[in-house]
């Protein structure tokens, strides 16, 4: 299983673009990774610069986006789209994206009620709440 720490985990993002960048071959995750990249070009500065933004830190406070977090919230998408996990998520997204006209703008409404229900699993200290995930789903397709 995949559960690295915060610097594992740009390291792995780190090196999935330096190796697309060399032609180098590339594992499954890395190809997923580098997809999602490739979808981000205002990241790429950083991704080419480990040195300067490895340890960086990003404040929402202060309106900034972690590059890093984004990602990766991308790359779980995939995986849950990989598997129907939560039983369901499969057939929002493609109903998200149908009504976008594109898979990038319906995974950002995905990353939405995701990142909702992981801020409200911390902050009630509570599991995952897959119910409300899907109900927030179907608000973003005006089902609610």
């Amino acid at each position: 299983m995949f559960n690295p720490n915060r610097d594992e985990a740009r390291t792995f993002l780190f090196d999935a673009w330096k190796k697309f960048r060399a032609e180098a071959p590339l594992t499954a995750l890395e190809a997923i990774a580098v997809d999602v990249i490739r979808k981000h070009p205002e990241y790429h500065p950083q991704l080419d610069h480990p040195e300067k933004f490895a340890e960086r830190d990003y404040a929402p406070e202060a309106g900034e986006t972690n590059p890093f977090l984004h990602l990766f919230m991308h790359i779980g998408i995939h995986e849950q789209l990989s598997i129907d996990r939560p039983a369901g998520v499969r057939a929002a997204h493609a109903a998200l994206t149908q009504l976008h006209g594109e898979t990038h703008k319906a995974e950002h409404d995905v990353m939405d009620c995701m990142a909702e229900m992981i801020w409200q699993a911390q902050r009630t200290k509570s599991a995952f709440d897959a119910g409300l995930y899907l109900n927030c789903l179907a608000k973003k397709q005006g089902k609610a």
